[in-house]
């Protein structure tokens, strides 16, 4: 008995539950990247449940592309999240989860693309964009603020952009309408003391502008939980995750991780497992996602995966030795 006390005392003093965090699943979103978003509809179906049994916040379903950038015969449905697509899977959407699409910036044709959030069952438009993106991505911020939605912003490529860029993006940023600023580790290439000063500053400008700030992590190093509790302790309030970490590449903070680490009680554990064992690990050997030692390199490289992921798809994949001086060559 006094053991068990001793273990439960440790995990008081260690572990703070914050209600006011939002957990933001992108299994679909960010892994359709690794199969132009041709999933079936029973894995969108698979994904949507388990986030709504699993009492998760809000489900990114997709994104909303252009059909003039991306070929509809090329791309599946999650590319472009079409309304009669995404009630197909979703119905009215009548839970408590709040269904999210991503809108990636000179890639979308917003005005039109994006209903009115009264005629849409999506609650939520997030916005990405590189930094030199920002005058384009605060248009589409506004367009979806003023058709209803909530929003955020998910500035990419983060780990490789100038410090005084950044500071005048969010200060851009913080005098906009966006509810939220997300830090992107988009290469996998931060560490946790990166991470924790780079969440002070987005909170430093955020709180200018009553805004949230959010992380989301890719796993090239193996460092996307780490980076996550990280932005979580340093004051970050949402944060992404993907069921399995299925991801772009190497992958994202795994949804399962953080539904453990977060000790909310209306969180559950089982569906996720679920959603894992019977439509996900199926798809690991065709879509290969997740830490590989290609990928690796390019986080320490900070270098977007593309190269790994080309790579990985030819005929030399496994030729470690071989990629490595190919990325060392080009550096």
């Amino acid at each position: 008995m006094k053991d068990n006390n001793h273990k439960d005392n440790f995990a008081r003093k260690w572990i703070t539950y914050r209600p006011e965090i939002k957990l933001l699943d992108c299994t679909v979103r960010d892994g359709g990247l690794m199969n132009n978003h041709n999933f079936d509809d029973a894995v969108i179906r698979a994904v949507y449940n388990a986030c709504v049994d699993a009492g998760i916040d809000y489900m990114e379903i997709g994104y909303k592309a252009s059909g003039k950038v991306f070929s509809p015969s090329e791309y599946g449905a999650w590319k472009f999240c079409n309304e009669e697509d995404i009630r197909r899977i979703v119905g009215e959407n009548d839970t408590p989860l709040k269904l999210s699409a991503m809108a990636d910036t000179d890639r979308v044709d917003y005005k039109t693309d994006i209903l009115p959030q009264k005629d849409s069952v999506l609650d939520l438009i997030r916005v990405a964009c590189y930094i030199h993106q920002i005058p384009t991505a605060m248009d589409i911020i506004k367009d979806a603020h003023d058709k209803g939605y909530e929003t955020t912003i998910n500035l990419m490529a983060i780990s490789a952009v100038p410090e005084h860029e950044l500071d005048q993006a969010l200060e851009i940023i913080a005098g906009s309408e966006v509810q939220t600023i997300y830090l992107v580790d988009s290469f996998g290439a931060l560490y946790s003391e990166q991470t924790r000063y780079l969440i002070r500053k987005y909170l430093h400008y955020a709180e200018s502008g009553n805004k949230q700030v959010g992380m989301h992590a890719h796993n090239n190093q193996q460092l996307a939980f780490a980076n996550t509790i990280e932005a979580i302790v340093t004051g970050a309030n949402w944060v992404d995750g993907s069921i399995a970490g299925l991801g772009r590449g190497a992958g994202n903070c795994a949804t399962e991780q953080l539904l453990g680490f977060l000790h909310n009680p209306k969180f559950k554990l089982r569906p996720i497992l679920e959603c894992i064992q019977n439509h996900l690990e199926p798809l690991r050997s065709k879509l290969l996602w997740g830490y590989d030692i290609p990928y690796l390199i390019t986080g320490f490289m900070n270098q977007h995966p593309r190269d790994a992921m080309k790579f990985n798809a030819g005929e030399n994949r496994g030729n470690l030795t071989k990629f490595y001086d190919m990325i060392m060559e080009e550096d």
